[in-house]
């Protein structure tokens, strides 16, 4: 047993410390940073590395030649950094850490030369680096930078002495603490302007939050310049309860694109006052949609956001919008897809993506097209959006066949003709993948090139390539399909299926370290894409709904069933293995108490196993997704509404459990809060069942710390491998 944790730890250990690449700019149309991410498991803690790649020449035939540095550590102390337009500048947000005190600090270099810095520990908390707030941005001048930040808390306000102990919400999971995200403006006089200016003028740079007036129930973030005195953000609104929903991954939130008017330079006052007051606050988006994502379309006076249906599922498909600043006219270029149709914008299953890179935007013809991603099926696919033309969408990187596994991600764009990409799948790690775009027959056409592949070990190496992966259509139920991952010569091992969460998300055929060493392990692994997940029409997003309990276990079952009938694993004592996380949780206690003969062992993590809305960030999904329409009454459970949910909830098949049961809790979880792994534990222990509870001290709901992924990975194996 001593030898197979060892080896099992081996696997995992040594492809999670495999480099994913995690984002990239362009310097200038020829050299191009890329940083990536890695985890280390001596220190337990994740690595970034910058790696320069210099564009050389093209080929006749249509090649091109890339040479690369050699990689080299980022500094901590770097939480977030933005080159300006011109490419001149770059801000860096900086936190120094010593055994004494932490301080913060905003930079703005010109090559290796400091412009500006401002010492900003004492004028706000912490940075925000998330999806959902964060902000860094230049303005058009280049002499403003807007970035979210920790307002500090009030020791009092006027008469009120007891402010700081008054009741204020956060945003629940991944953010604990974070209850003022406020929006700062940093503002310096550029160098060549300073050296002529007279004595008395003041040259310092300055720090300011932007106060928005009657706006006290609204945060701002993801904010971009649209002018020196104009911004464009998103605004999360507070509930009429004075709830704040969790925004991680739930974009059905009440959330709205605004305009917001500053006061420029010499209006303000330069560092007059700690406050920057904006003149005018305008609501721009459809207040029946919950709107986000920003951005300036540069050579134009318009800007495009994102939409996504308000209440209803936390993740479906979103729109996409372009606005005219000066006609205040709003058109949709991208409309939510219902269902997949060949003849309608070549089979483009919709937009699901929540975010856009930093500088998004390529020409071709003339015409200026976003880049982003999407989900096509399980595949993950690079799409420009021309932003011109409504319901125009070029698929960069479709399937060349039914083998075609690649699952793609844009990581950067020159703003003209270069594209860098990131690819993988189930049994490929991460590749740079470097495009050339140019227009062929009135359509634009890329040519990729792999640039650089991962440094595998040859013992990894040679075993990834034993494996193979296919997805799989289950027959009569469309659109269910499974990633089945399996030897190349196959043998009789037991079936692993591993089920994602949301239930509105999936897993796409991108590599996945921990899934891959599964495989490694010894096991034929079956990864489903239920009804409800994305990347197949916004109909099978809303078919789940009302159904959850039902339609979604069925749904994994009968992949089960499918793969033993094709002769892909078998029934019988430890034959049949299952595990999840949050969603993917509750459908394995449904699995297990529903199907009790069928699986020999499962592992839960942080799952959701009864109706506890009081418990979540999210008290809204215990409602929608079972076909209840949230509100007050709903909020306080009444007798029949608790009676109407709990046969949709795991707990009500308790009694029928046969499997031992492992369950995987966070005690920092936000998301699905541990009394429900516990309530699980308990009952189970209650009925004499056999079941085992680890407690993950300062994790939260994904379980993701270096630690924690790697310690639940290996007790997952060691569980799994005593069934009988």
């Amino acid at each position: 047993m001593a030898a197979l944790r060892e080896n099992a730890k081996s696997w995992y250990t040594e492809l999670s410390s495999i480099p994913a690449y995690a984002s990239a700019r362009f310097l200038s149309d020829k050299v191009v940073q890329v940083l990536s991410s890695s985890q280390d498991h001596i220190r337990n803690s994740k690595r970034t590395t910058s790696k320069t790649f210099f564009i050389q020449s093209n080929h006749p035939d249509g090649t091109f030649t890339v040479i690369a540095s050699a990689g080299q550590d980022v500094s901590p102390e770097v939480i977030a950094s933005m080159i300006s337009p011109s490419g001149k500048l770059t801000a860096i947000l900086r936190e120094t850490i010593t055994l004494c005190d932490k301080k913060r600090f905003v930079e703005v270099w010109e090559d290796e030369r400091l412009e500006a810095s401002v010492d900003v520990t004492k004028a706000h908390g912490a940075f925000y680096t998330d999806d959902q707030l964060s902000t860094l941005a230049f303005s058009p001048s280049e002499t403003s930078l807007v970035y979210t930040a920790e307002a500090n808390a009030p020791e009092n306000e006027g008469d009120d002495h007891f402010a700081k102990f008054r009741f204020l919400p956060d945003y629940g999971e991944g953010y604990i603490g974070r209850k003022r995200p406020t929006l700062f403006v940093a503002r310096w006089t550029p160098s060549a302007v300073s050296v002529d200016a007279s004595p008395e003028c003041d040259n310092d740079p300055t720090v300011q939050a932007i106060s928005v007036p009657d706006a006290t129930t609204i945060s701002f973030g993801q904010a971009q310049f649209v002018a020196d005195d104009t911004l464009l953000a998103t605004g999360y609104e507070y509930c009429e309860d004075g709830r704040r929903l969790g925004i991680k991954v739930c974009f059905n939130r009440p959330t709205a694109i605004w305009e917001l008017k500053l006061p420029l330079l010499a209006q303000a006052g330069h560092g007059s006052s700690d406050t920057l007051m904006a003149t005018s606050a305008i609501k721009l988006s459809d207040p029946k949609r919950a709107s986000l994502s920003p951005r300036p379309i540069p050579g134009s006076n318009a800007a495009f956001w994102l939409s996504h249906e308000l209440g209803g599922p936390h993740a479906s498909c979103f729109s996409m919008h372009r606005f005219d600043l000066q006609s205040r006219e709003a058109a949709t270029v991208i409309p939510a897809v219902d269902k997949i149709q060949e003849k309608f914008m070549d089979g483009f299953a919709g937009l699901y993506t929540e975010t856009a890179l930093a500088r998004p935007f390529v020409r071709s013809g003339g015409r200026i097209y976003l880049l982003t991603r999407t989900s096509q099926g399980s595949r993950l696919e690079v799409i420009l959006v021309d932003l011109e033309q409504s319901k125009r969408v070029v698929r960069l990187t479709p399937a060349e066949s039914g083998e075609d596994l690649w699952s793609w991600s844009p990581l950067a764009t020159d703003g003209c003709k270069w594209i860098l990409a990131s690819r993988s799948a189930p049994t490929v790690p991460n590749e740079l993948v470097l495009g050339k775009l140019e227009e062929q027959g009135g359509k634009p056409q890329v040519t990729w090139q792999v640039i650089e592949m991962p440094s595998l070990t040859s013992r990894v190496d040679s075993a990834l390539r034993e494996l193979r992966a296919a997805v799989l259509p289950i027959p009569n139920r469309y659109p269910l399909e499974t990633i089945l991952i399996e030897p190349n010569r196959p043998k009789s091992q037991p079936l692993l299926t591993l089920i994602h969460g949301g239930p509105h998300a999936q897993y796409p055929t991108a590599f996945s370290p921990a899934i891959a060493a599964y495989a490694l392990h010894g096991y034929t692994l079956n990864v489903p894409n239920y009804t409800g997940s994305t990347g197949f029409g916004e109909f099978y997003v809303q078919k789940l709904i009302g159904k959850c309990g039902t339609l979604d276990v069925q749904d994994v079952k009968a992949t089960v069933d499918h793969l033993v009938m094709k002769g892909k694993g078998e029934y019988g004592p430890g034959k049949q293995l299952v595990t999840g996380g949050s969603h993917g949780g509750f459908l394995t206690a449904h699995l297990i108490g529903q199907y009790p003969d069928t699986f020999s062992a499962a592992v839960l993590r942080n799952p959701v196993i009864c109706s506890q809305p009081a418990s979540t960030d999210i008290p809204d999904w215990y409602f929608s997704e079972f076909g209840v329409q949230p509100s007050v009454e709903s909020d306080q459970m009444p007798p029949t509404l608790y009676g109407q949910l709990y046969p949709s909830s795991p707990i009500a098949h308790v009694d029928k459990v046969k499997a031992p049961v492992l369950l995987l809790l966070g005690v920092e979880d936000r998301r699905v809060i541990n009394v429900q792994g516990k309530t699980f534990f308990h009952a189970l222990r209650a009925l004499g069942k056999t079941v085992e509870l680890l407690m993950f001290e300062g994790e939260g709901h994904a379980l993701d710390g270096i630690e924690a992924a790697r310690v639940g990975w290996q007790v997952t194996v060691d569980w799994l491998s005593k069934a009988k």
